[in-house]
């Protein structure tokens, strides 16, 4: 009798583990290790802050995250100094870096999903901000001798970039030659140093996307007359450690749920624009990121 028991409830155990007598689909298999994400450093206090630690207790995997500029962390990954599972830059010129032989094959296809517009974040306390604060041209006030404004280097970062755009194209546009020549005497910080300067005081105003700015609590003013912005792209890099981890990370990322939470951290969801070959996207991923257009 208690042999017959044993093997009742050996089946049942077996059965239990991988599914009904009748063919029932099999679980999925359990979240397992850890996600590693290379991330614009624009977006730290959102995935560090909210997008990391909801992945990890909703999913199960855990989550590693490192933040730079987008087309430094490309270069780093390209020589091998940085691996990552997931790589997410503000502008698909990074992801660009890294297709194809050129670029060491780490990237196949990747997709936006996010945009942040381009402001001027400043010190509501210095002597600059509050001309600003008191409705003061923004190009008015960056021209003034003296004045500390911050940006990131064109040739690490893709904001330093359109900071640099954005201020020539304010220049031509208002017939301000002193606009580009203020250009030139802003001192370059790290991407994700800047945040920290202008809290201590060290800069009177900087160039920040509004995803920063609204994280960071800064006081902003919009760029009109001109505007631009960042693109956000994200992409599974080929030869993830943890794949089945990195498609976790991009549909949850994806979901429709995440809209009111990028909201709130100034981001713009955008209708997905893939780039690359459709086949070496993940099948479940494929609609989801605009590769089964």
């Amino acid at each position: 009798m208690r042999f017959a028991l044993g093997l009742l409830a050996g089946a049942a155990i077996t059965l239990a583990a991988s599914g009904s007598a009748s063919g029932a689909p099999l679980a999925r298999p359990a979240a397992s290790g850890t996600v590693s994400t290379l991330f614009a450093g624009s977006l730290l206090n959102y995935l560090e802050h909210d997008f990391g630690p909801s992945f990890a207790k909703t999913t199960g995997y855990g989550y590693r995250g490192f933040g730079g500029g987008s087309t430094e962390l490309a270069a780093q990954i390209k020589g091998d100094v940085r691996q990552g599972d997931v790589f997410i830059s503000a502008s698909s010129a990074a992801d660009n870096l890294l297709e194809g032989s050129a670029g060491g094959d780490w990237v196949s296809w990747y997709t936006t999903f996010a945009s942040s517009p381009l402001m001027l974040a400043y010190d509501p306390d210095s002597s600059f901000g509050r001309q600003i604060a008191r409705g003061k041209p923004w190009y008015e006030v960056i021209a003034e001798p003296g004045i500390l404004v911050g940006r990131t280097d064109p040739k690490l970062d893709p904001k330093g970039i359109l900071t640099v755009e954005a201020v020539e194209a304010a220049a031509r546009k208002l017939h301000r030659r002193a606009l580009t020549r203020a250009l030139r005497s802003f001192p370059v910080y790290p991407e994700t140093a800047l945040v920290g300067r202008l809290q201590a005081g060290q800069l009177d105003a900087g160039f920040f996307y509004a995803v920063e700015a609204s994280s960071a609590n800064l006081v902003t003013v919009p760029l009109a007359p001109v505007y631009k912005y960042a693109n956000y792209t994200l992409t599974i890099l080929n030869r993830a450690a943890n794949p089945a981890g990195a498609a976790a990370l991009v549909r949850y990322l994806l979901n429709a749920q995440r809209k009111l939470t990028l909201k709130k951290n100034g981001l713009v969801t955008v209708t997905p624009r893939f780039s690359g070959r459709k086949s070496a996207v993940p099948t479940s991923l494929r609609t989801l990121v605009g590769a089964s257009r």
